[in-house]
């Protein structure tokens, strides 16, 4: 059985929906499970939504914009509003609604799952429609069926012996079966989703669970590049790469391959493949064991929106293991991602993400403790396999913060 997962970026229309239907049909559609994401820019969309709802008490306004998204691809998918997927829309949105009406939950994480997981519930619906209209016939699976995860909302943790229970009981492994990336539910039976960018996650758990013989990732690039050609000039295909190297790459922040997806297919051995939608054909980057990375070329990676944190003793006394310790205690505690650590005696600097906005709190708390100093807004550059003139093209025009190298990566805090 083969997993394919594709991103919104490869449904954001529907020449996307389109384009799914081609590569299936010259992949073959027999022995696949497809994850699919929300459509385009929907999850963002979908955001505005809950924080309209919590800041302002209202959420039709920002909803709507989202309704008529949905409505315009289906109406050049389906050609008339008669199709029984309008239908099926317009329950999800009822859903959806029925849930902002009634909910008095006021917990940002639980509502924001509750709520953005109706953009993969939507493309999922469509895309198998459509599916379906084109002769192509398939099993539209509910992911909240699949995959149990603990209640950590917004970066919920999977349950992997239940899941793997669920994804064998439910998943047919000899047809063709659509199911969202992202999302699971809890022992409650709400939604919950596993991070940003967790539909490639997805595609792996489902993979392990169904000793799957590959996943394919389909992008809107060749490949594994060495540099996000949005960011970086003459970015090249990485032919194939081995999963430690990936999951190094995951980890510094390259955008390809979510960083969890990797360690489920590491343990088995299933090979991954990063591939263009918009040229099946092409092979695309092979992720397998033991392969090293080929060209071997400097690979550069950004993180922007960083926040870089510098402490220091009230008495200027050393930093020691306790107080580290109890650093990240705190970090654990607000939820803090540390993405680079660097320490002397007397002090500790790290670049962390805020990613659920704790900053002020955690400011706060080190403040009674520490003497901080912190910019905000600072990007974390890192070249895997450098050499010195990609670091000094990478120097160029920026004022660096903080430096670090290591045998095999530089990694500089810069203001762009």
């Amino acid at each position: 059985m083969k997993v394919f997962k594709f991103g919104g970026a490869s449904v954001k229309d529907a020449g996307g929906v389109k384009n799914v239907l081609q590569v299936l049909e010259t992949e073959g559609t027999a022995e696949k499970l497809v994850v699919i994401s929300a459509m385009g820019k929907m999850t963002n969309a979908l955001e505005v939504v809950v924080n309209d709802y919590l800041q302002k008490g209202d959420f039709k306004n920002a909803l709507q914009p989202v309704k008529e998204f949905h409505r315009e691809i289906m109406l050049e998918l389906f050609g008339h509003g008669e199709h029984p997927a309008f239908a099926s829309v317009r329950g999800l949105f009822q859903g959806l609604e029925n849930f902002l009406q009634h909910n008095r939950s006021a917990n940002y994480d639980f509502v924001y799952d509750q709520v953005v997981i109706y953009g993969e519930l939507l493309s999922t619906t469509i895309v198998s429609s459509y599916l379906s209209s084109c002769g192509i016939k398939n099993d539209l699976l509910d992911a909240r069926n699949c995959i149990r995860t603990d209640n950590t909302y917004r970066d919920a943790q999977v349950e992997w012996e239940e899941t793997q229970a669920q994804i064998t009981a439910v998943v047919n492994r000899k047809t063709l079966s659509i199911t969202q990336g992202f999302i699971g539910a809890d022992a409650n039976n709400f939604s919950t989703t596993l991070g940003r960018e967790g539909s490639d996650y997805t595609a792996g758990i489902f993979a392990y669970c169904l000793n799957a013989e590959s996943v394919t990732i389909w992008k809107d690039v060749p490949g594994v590049l060495n540099a996000d050609p949005r960011v970086f000039e003459n970015a090249q295909l990485l032919d194939h790469i081995s999963y430690e190297e990936a999951i190094e790459l995951a980890f510094y922040g390259a955008s390809v391959i979510h960083p969890k997806t990797l360690q489920p297919l590491q343990r088995k051995e299933i090979p991954l493949y990063v591939k263009s939608f918009l040229n099946p054909a092409n092979p695309g980057t092979a992720v397998k064991k033991g392969q090293p990375i080929l060209p071997k070329l400097p690979c550069f990676i950004v993180k922007k929106n960083q926040v870089l944190i510098s402490l220091s003793s009230l008495d200027f006394s050393f930093i020691l293991e306790k107080n580290i310790s109890e650093i990240f205690s705190l970090f654990h505690k607000y939820q803090i991602k540390v993405d680079l650590i660097q320490n002397s005696a007397i002090s500790f600097s790290v670049c962390i993400d805020n990613k659920f906005n704790n900053l002020e709190k955690l400011i706060s708390h080190l403040k009674a403790t520490f003497r901080v100093n912190y910019n905000t807004g600072v990007s974390l550059y890192t070249i895997r396999h450098f050499d010195e003139n990609a670091v000094a093209t990478l120097e160029k025009d920026k004022k660096v913060l903080l430096k670090q190298i290591t045998r095999e990566t530089v990694q500089l805090v810069a203001i762009p």
